[in-house]
């Protein structure tokens, strides 16, 4: 029976509405290389409702354990309801009578819950959701189903470092036999699971097969036609916008032209003019080796309200180092005001800066901007300056990274360099007091124009007489 070695063929014996299309045949030689040993590692991104679960989730658990009675899975997504349900449905599966029809493999009568069941065989699967324990269970396949749930998760940090922190501390210490791992996703941000274990990878950490499908592909034809047309895509398209379209739909979460920030807002300059007025603007990582960096921003404001980014620093150092280099900035460029986020950073840092500040001579007006939780709307105000064609960026290395980070915002791993632009924009929009609009260029009259403005007077003289 051809269901027995083919897991299209036992998909379509066993779920007789089943119809596969040629992605699914994709996904499933893939897999089947899963179970024969031939990929210890693999990645499938594709769009949502375009029928991963359902042959990577749901079927191939069942026809693997069907095959191998003895080898052990854990299956973990987002949280332990969706899990529980795969398994649920994993159960239902190996319990019916086509799946014996196909394989000698049965449920143990005793072990028999949705979220832990075993085999005849001695085998077992094991449904978890992402942050839960799963200690004292072994798998020789981990699978891992769409570990965010949503664009609110994606985009918190914290969430994102649990779900990395349960993989590296959890789920992959379970792992014996096989050992082979499959994750599963919409990519839903450059800092997900799937992003940290590429950065890892192209780091010399372990390799990952990958299979990337996109909704539309470069050639303009649609992944899936008989379920959503081009036509239908695009409507999708229009109706989410350009940033789910392109991390969720497109599995690229940072779209070269970006979507928060747009490339052709942007322009660029060798030098800043004359006449401006410079402000330094600071974000502060909490700890050295957080992963996040401490960022020194100098912006110059021109008298036509254009904001130039005229010099920056930033590094992943202790706070003696970012402090002195913030002080080296201020004594180069003499800023009018020095701005940072208020909140526990402020206390943890203004003592050391004030101190430094009188040990070195090198004074500035410090001000602490109230902070604001949510990154999109911290950026807003310069993200509308920038829209308008008020923000330039200086040509060459230091523009391109501060560019890169913009475009890729909100969904990149760095945006420290975009908090530092936010709170310029903040400044500028809210009319902090220590905000001064740079004064308007002097022009010195021809000769012409004074012969003019003196033959004027001399007539308004004449008429008073």
């Amino acid at each position: 029976m051809q269901a027995k070695t083919s897991l299209i063929r036992f998909t379509e014996y066993t779920f007789p509405q089943y119809e596969a299309a040629v992605h699914h045949q994709l996904i499933a030689e893939a897999l089947e290389k899963v179970e024969r040993g031939e990929i210890q590692r693999l990645m499938v991104f594709m769009p949502p409702r375009h029928g991963k679960s359902e042959l990577a989730t749901k079927r191939f658990p069942a026809w693997f354990l069907g095959r191998n009675p003895g080898r052990s899975i854990i299956q973990a997504s987002y949280n332990s309801d969706l899990a529980t349900d795969f398994g649920r449905q994993v159960r239902n599966i190996v319990a019916e009578q086509k799946y014996g029809n196909v394989f000698d493999t049965q449920l143990a009568p005793d072990s028999k819950a949705a979220n832990r069941w075993n085999t005849s065989g001695g085998g077992a699967y094991v449904a978890a959701g992402v942050g839960t324990a799963v200690t004292g269970r072994g798998a020789d396949i981990l699978i891992i189903d769409d570990p965010l749930k949503d664009r609110e998760e994606a985009d918190s940090e914290n969430r994102r470092d649990l779900v990395w922190n349960w993989y590296t501390s959890t789920a992959y210490t379970r792992l014996q036999g096989l050992r082979a791992e499959i994750l599963i996703q919409t990519r839903w941000h450059e800092d997900d699971l799937a992003g940290r274990l590429l950065e890892a990878e192209a780091n010399g950490g372990k390799k990952w097969d990958k299979l990337i499908l996109p909704a539309i592909s470069k050639e303009g034809a649609a992944l899936w036609p008989e379920r959503f047309s081009v036509d239908i895509l695009r409507e999708i398209e229009g109706t989410i916008g350009p940033r789910d379209w392109s991390a969720l739909y497109q599995q690229e979460p940072s779209p070269d032209e970006g979507t928060f920030f747009k490339r052709e807002w942007f322009k660029r300059h060798r030098a800043v003019p004359h006449n401006v007025s410079r402000y330094l603007c600071s974000d502060y990582a909490v700890s050295e080796g957080s992963g996040d960096y401490t960022e020194h921003g100098l912006f110059a404001i021109a008298p036509d309200n254009t904001i130039y980014v005229e010099d920056w620093w930033s590094g992943q150092t202790s706070s003696d180092v970012w402090i002195e280099r913030k002080l080296d900035m201020i004594e180069a460029h003499k800023p009018f005001c020095v701005f940072g986020e208020a909140g526990v950073i402020q206390k943890a840092v203004e003592p050391m800066l004030k101190r430094r500040m009188n040990e070195r001579e090198t004074f500035c007006r410090v001000e602490w901007v109230p902070s604001i939780h949510d990154k999109p709307t911290r950026a807003r105000a310069f993200q509308a300056r920038a829209a308008m064609g008020h923000v330039s960026l200086p040509e060459g290395p230091m523009g391109d990274r501060i560019l890169n980070q913009l475009l890729s915002f909100p969904a990149g791993k760095n945006d420290d360099a975009v908090d530092v632009c936010g709170i310029m924009g903040r400044v500028i929009d809210q009319a902090h007091p220590a905000f001064v609009q740079s004064p308007e260029e002097t022009v010195k009259p021809s000769r012409y124009r004074k012969a003019f403005n003196r033959q004027r007077q001399e007539a308004n003289d004449w008429k008073t007489l």
